[in-house]
């Protein structure tokens, strides 16, 4: 293999809310007594997407402080309370933003072990995230932190995706030009485009097959990374 690091995005790329997102947030309402089912969730979760969208546009750095962060996730979830006629004045907002930072209530998907040893000893392991700070923890709660010897996680360093800062973080840390590094995530505009721009090779990891048209490697399914890896030019 030429590349001599693979870094990692690590929200919907390594790790995901256990069952989903949808179904926890759903059982959150029933608990409040609201029956939303987990397919209205998903319908109401553009919120989460567009408060992306917005807060990079926005360079608002909603991971680098516990106080940015519940402002963000609170926000986002107040519209997405009103998008299934729930009030989101009665502590429901808080609920949900301890639910979802919890590292109990995460795990790793399936694929993700089987890629890290079937990559071994090769190219160096990293992490490049917007994620608050506890997701040292989380890592090492699921058993991979050591599995990846450089991270970049936004809510230490001060940087966001698609900021480059956050990978140059990384790119230093391992010792390895941008050429000859891969980058895995899951959201184009925030993983591939910026991956891309610095010179790294971007690979697209879309489970849901949600972006059938992206101009890059592309896989659905973790465990094709090496062969893909192997098959780069």
């Amino acid at each position: 293999m030429r590349f001599r690091a693979v870094f990692f995005d690590a929200g919907e790329t390594l790790v995901h809310p256990s069952p989903s997102f949808p179904e926890l947030f759903s059982r959150v309402l029933a608990d409040a007594g609201h029956d939303r089912d987990p397919v209205a969730v998903t319908d109401a979760s553009a919120a989460v997407f567009a408060g992306f969208a917005r807060a990079a546009d926005d360079r608002e750095l909603w991971t680098i402080s516990p106080e940015r962060s519940a402002r963000f996730w609170k926000g986002v979830y107040g519209r997405m309370l009103e998008a299934l006629s729930l009030p989101s004045g009665d502590g429901l907002r808080d609920v949900l933003y301890a639910t979802f930072t919890d590292p109990a209530n995460y795990a790793l998907f399936d694929d993700v072990r089987p890629t890290l040893d079937a990559l071994g000893d090769g190219p160096t392991l990293g992490i490049v995230s917007n994620y608050e700070a506890w997701l040292e923890d989380l890592l090492g709660l699921l058993g991979v932190r050591d599995r990846f010897p450089v991270r970049a996680i936004s809510g230490i360093e001060g940087a966001e995706k698609p900021d480059p800062a956050l990978f140059r973080v990384a790119l230093d840390r391992a010792g390895v030009a941008p050429r000859d590094a891969a980058y895995v995530g899951d959201n184009p505009p925030f993983d591939v485009a910026p991956a891309r721009d610095l010179g790294m090779t971007p690979v697209l990891i879309d489970r849901r097959r949600r972006f059938p048209g992206e101009d890059c490697i592309r896989i659905d399914d973790l465990r094709e990374l090496p062969a893909a890896l192997e098959g780069a030019a």
